[in-house]
């Protein structure tokens, strides 16, 4: 009986240790963390609005028409005598 009160006490040790550790980790590492996690929403942000981009561009702009084969003159003239 006096094995398994030993063993139930060492585990719970064991764990507030993996508990402190955890938490000192996280908390040293916190604006690492963050950061990462921010550049993360930037990027998966960013590549979602380049993806629905185009489909967006081409529903709103109006079918443009062909672009004419010639062109007049570069100036109107000049009424000089």
């Amino acid at each position: 009986m006096q094995k398994i009160i030993n063993t139930i006490a060492l585990l719970s040790g064991l764990t507030s240790l993996c508990v402190i550790g955890g938490g000192a980790y996280l908390y040293i590492n916190k604006d690492a963390i963050a950061e990462k996690a921010i550049a993360q929403v930037g990027a998966a942000a960013t590549q979602a609005i380049q993806e629905a981009l185009p489909g967006l561009l081409s529903s709103a702009m109006p079918k443009q028409p062909e672009l004419p084969k010639t062109t007049g003159g570069v100036l109107p003239p000049i009424g000089i005598k």
